[in-house]
């Protein structure tokens, strides 16, 4: 004889769950007690963006980039750039030669370019083998050669030989990009500029400043936050910052004075949350 299963058994307890899940009920136009204790879809308030990303940055926002220029500066007090020089041209030509090279061995090299090719119109013209063989150490140092003599054409050409105190007339300039204008401005003229290198990039993003990650964006950014007295040395600050403390591979954020604001440190150390 065969039995008859039971309902129970034909039904897993998962299903008879199902079943006996209540329904919700029905909308009636009415705002029921449950409904009024939570907040209205439209009185919720978005996330805050960060600066540079639409909304301006709250109150909140802005004490903490205040701290963290104060506490640069106090960290930092006097900069400067690292790269010798006694004149613009000489600027320009170092920070060129920066490039994928550390500032130390630049200002090795630049003292015998210089008796060399002391101005403009003397590199415009001189061999490039020459140029080359001088800056070697730099590495890249046939691109690099290419360029300062075409930016040393461009200086002879259109402003007598002279590096322009102009930002615009600067970019304007083969083998120029805002970065070195920025750095030329600022320390061989005293105009204030964002300088946007790989440690002021690093940094920027650590301590939330920007979300951007091209270097244009990431300058405008920065701009919007600092005053612009401070423009090039806030620049300066975050590159001696980022080879102190902030370094690439493996930061030392528990030795850092800015851990307190800064949410990337806080993730990395587990140090809670950033003041605000």
């Amino acid at each position: 004889m065969i039995r008859k299963r039971s309902s129970a058994a034909a039904h897993p307890a998962g299903s008879e769950a199902k079943r006996r899940a209540p329904k919700d009920p029905p909308r009636t136009g009415r705002r029921t007690k449950a409904d009024a204790k939570a907040p209205h879809r439209s009185a919720q308030r978005p996330a805050p963006a960060l600066p540079g990303r639409g909304a301006p940055a709250p109150g909140s926002e802005r004490a903490r980039v205040a701290a963290i220029r104060r506490t640069l500066r106090r960290l930092y007090p006097q900069v400067r750039t690292a790269l010798a020089f006694a004149s613009p041209y000489q600027l320009l030509v170092a920070t060129v030669l920066s490039a994928q090279c550390t500032d130390e061995r630049v200002n090795r090299v630049t003292p015998g370019f210089f008796a060399r090719f002391p101005d403009a119109a003397t590199l415009a013209r001189g061999p490039r083998a020459d140029i080359e063989e001088i800056i070697r150490p730099t590495g890249f140092f046939r691109m690099k050669a290419k360029s300062l003599q075409e930016t040393a054409a461009g200086l002879a050409e259109r402003h007598q030989g002279r590096v322009p105190a102009d930002l615009d007339a600067l970019v304007a300039l083969p083998g120029i990009g805002r970065k070195t204008a920025n750095v030329i401005l600022g320390n061989a003229f005293g105009i204030p500029g964002i300088t946007v290198d790989t440690h002021v990039r690093r940094v920027s993003l650590r301590l939330a400043l920007t979300r951007e990650d091209h270097p244009e964006k990431i300058e405008i950014d920065l701009m919007r936050q600092v005053p612009r007295r401070e423009w090039s040395d806030f620049s300066l600050r975050l590159i001696e910052h980022g080879r102190r403390i902030c370094v690439a591979r493996k930061p030392r954020c528990p030795a850092c004075a800015l851990l307190p604001h800064c949410p990337a440190g806080a993730a990395l150390t587990g140090n809670g949350a950033v003041r605000r």
